[in-house]
């Protein structure tokens, strides 16, 4: 189990991100990579499926027409995060959040047949059992779709771990894959995911050296990885 202090500390954190409306940035932030992730999946209109790490809800809110006789749920650590994420999907029957963190999924064994998580890995406390607990709450059958932009193989991110103010955790593509496999997981995949939205000729921000970077790191693409657990 996580530390409650780690969990408390992440818990801050993203809660300072919500009241500075970073959670609402990140549906046009991500979109360019999730999309062409959401292309990839079948959606069955009874689905039941988490986001794991769901910020405000953007994710869930695009997800929950798609499952209309289904559950479109979120989860993350969050308060503030959640507090926002419930008033914006208040209006979708199908759509429930709750608060928790991915060392310990707070639903029951089996509950849904698909997992997805946007941006969110690289900062559970302990990424094993994380994936140990998304196997848990699968189906038979079920599958895991885990989005990541801070990875190993790409170094154009590295720097990122210096400026976060919670704990990362930069795994490779091997890696990852690997606790996957330990965990259950069969049919265990990776695929990039190029971010092909424009670059700016200068870089105003803090995350990259330069433009430069930048394009070389949307060049290389996000980290997917995909999962299934045995039927």
């Amino acid at each position: 189990m996580t530390d409650p202090s780690l969990e408390q500390h992440l818990r801050e954190e993203f809660n300072r991100w919500a009241e500075a409306g970073r959670g609402d940035d990140m549906e046009q932030s991500h979109l360019p990579i999730v999309e062409p992730m959401l292309a990839l999946i079948e959606f069955d209109p009874k689905d039941k499926i988490l986001d794991v790490g769901c910020g405000t809800g953007w994710l869930v809110r695009r997800i929950a027409p798609l499952v209309s006789a289904g559950v479109a749920a979120g989860m993350d650590v969050s308060d503030a995060m959640l507090g926002r994420a419930e008033s914006l999907s208040a209006l979708l029957p199908n759509a429930v959040s709750k608060r928790g963190g991915v060392d310990a999924i707070p639903w029951e064994t089996g509950y849904f047949t698909k997992v997805l998580s946007v941006e969110s890995a690289y900062y559970w406390p302990d990424p094993a059992q994380g994936v140990r607990e998304i196997f848990r709450v699968l189906s038979p059958g079920g599958a895991a779709w885990i989005l990541i932009n801070y990875y190993r193989d790409n170094p154009h991110c590295h720097q990122w771990g210096g400026q976060l103010k919670v704990p990362t955790c930069l795994l490779s593509t091997e890696e990852w894959e690997d606790l996957f496999r330990q965990a259950g997981f069969e049919a265990v995949e990776n695929r990039r995911i190029p971010d092909r939205s424009p670059t700016p000729e200068v870089y105003p921000g803090r995350w990259f050296r330069d433009a430069e970077q930048m394009r070389n790191f949307k060049q290389e693409g996000a980290l997917l990885l995909h999962a299934v657990t045995p039927a």
